[in-house]
C-alpha cells in the first residue's frame, strides 16, 4: 500500500516507518519542520513537511497525492503530561487533527484510516480485575477534570469510524515505553523522575509490539474495527521506572508522598496510582494474527538493554 503516516517523526513513527518498509508499503511521513523531514528521509520513507492542523495548507501539500491508507499517530507530547494542560495540544489533535486527515484521505483516495487511541479512555480509575474488551465502556464523563481528554478520545474514534466511503480502524494503544527509555534514564540520572511507593496495575506496550500491531491492523483490521494493543502483563509506573533505573545503571528514583505527585503533577498523577485496569488483547490475536513479541515490561526493558549494549557491526 501507499501510506500517509501522520506522526512519522513522534516515537511510535520513528520505529513504525521500518516496518512498514519491511512490510512491503511506500511511506510517505509528515513532519512539521525540515528537520523533521530529515529524519524521515533518513529512515527510508519520503518526506512531508506540513503542519497538521493547518488545514489549508495540508490539503495543498497533499493535493495530487495517491494514497490507499493514512494512519494518524500524531501527538504534541515531547514529555510525559504533567498537568491536564499538557494534553490540550494532543487533544485537539485528535479532534481537528483527525477531522483533517480524513479530508485528506477523501481527497487522496485513501480507504483505510487508522488512528491512535489509548486504553485510558476506558476511565481514569481503578477499574478492578475484570479483564476489559473492546465492548467495555469507552470514552465515558464522569463529571471531572479528566471529562475533556476523553472527549477528545471519543472524536477521534467515533471520527475515523462513522467516515463515509474509509474504513476505520481504531487502536487502543497501552502506555508506550521502549523507544524512549534513553530519555527517561536520562530523567533519572538527574533525579528528576520521582516515583510512589504504589499504584494501580496499568496496560504496556513496547513501541516494537505497538509498530507490528499497526502494520497488522493495516492489513487484517476489519472496517470499524476496534483493537487493545497491549502487552500480557499489566505493572504499575513504579515497576517500569525501577526497571529502567537498574537496567540503565542509573540512581534508583527518589520516592515521593503521594500528595507531593498530586501537587506537583495532577495529571500523571492519577497514572501514578489512580489507574488500574487490566485489558485484554485477545481480539487483536484473532483478529490481526498479532501477540507482543515483550509479554512484560521486563523482557522489553532487557531487550533495550541488550541493544544498547551491543557493540555495532
Amino acid at each position: 500500500m501507499r501510506v500517509l503516516l501522520a506522526g512519522a517523526t513522534g516515537t511510535l513513527g520513528r520505529v513504525l516507518i521500518p516496518q512498514l518498509l519491511s512490510a512491503g508499503h511506500d511511506v510517505v511521513g509528515i513532519g512539521r519542520s525540515r528537520a523533521g523531514g530529515d529524519r524521515v528521509k533518513a529512515l527510508g520513507a519520503a518526506p512531508l513537511t506540513v503542519d497538521v492542523m493547518d488545514r489549508e495548507a495540508l490539503l495543498a501539500a497533499t493535493s495530487g497525492m495517491a494514497f490507499d491508507a493514512v494512519i494518524h499517530e500524531l501527538t504534541a507530547l515531547k514529555k510525559p503530561p504533567l498537568r491536564h494542560a499538557d494534553m490540550r495540544p494532543t487533544n485537539a489533535l485528535r479532534i481537528d487533527g483527525t477531522a483533517h486527515l480524513i479530508e485528506v484521505a477523501r481527497e487522496t483516495g485513501a480507504t483505510r484510516f487508522l488512528t491512535q487511541s489509548i486504553v485510558l479512555g476506558y476511565g481514569f480509575g481503578d477499574l478492578g480485575t475484570r479483564r476489559l474488551d473492546e465492548d467495555a465502556p469507552f470514552a465515558v464523563p464522569r463529571g471531572d477534570a479528566f471529562d475533556e481528554h476523553l472527549a477528545a478520545m471519543n472524536s477521534t474514534e467515533r471520527q475515523t469510524l462513522t467516515a463515509r466511503g474509509i474504513d476505520g480502524v481504531a487502536l487502543r494503544y497501552g502506555i508506550f515505553y521502549g523507544a524512549d527509555m534513553g530519555t527517561t534514564a536520562a530523567l533519572l540520572r538527574r533525579r528528576m523522575l520521582p516515583v510512589v511507593r504504589h499504584g494501580g496495575d496499568i496496560p504496556f506496550i513496547h513501541h516494537a509490539d505497538a509498530a507490528a500491531a499497526t502494520v497488522a491492523a493495516l492489513v487484517r483490521g476489519e472496517p470499524g474495527g476496534v483493537y487493545n494493543i497491549v502487552d500480557d502483563t499489566p505493572a504499575t509506573i513504579r515497576d517500569l521506572v525501577m526497571r529502567i533505573a537498574e537496567h540503565y545503571g542509573t540512581p534508583r528514583p527518589r520516592t515521593v508522598p503521594r500528595w507531593f505527585i498530586r501537587v506537583r503533577a495532577p495529571y500523571t498523577a492519577t497514572l501514578f496510582e489512580g489507574v488500574s485496569m487490566r485489558v485484554s488483547n485477545e481480539r487483536a490475536a484473532v483478529v490481526l494474527g498479532w501477540a507482543p513479541r515483550y509479554p512484560s515490561i521486563r523482557e522489553g526493558i532487557s531487550a533495550n538493554s541488550r541493544d544498547r549494549r551491543r557493540p555495532p557491526r
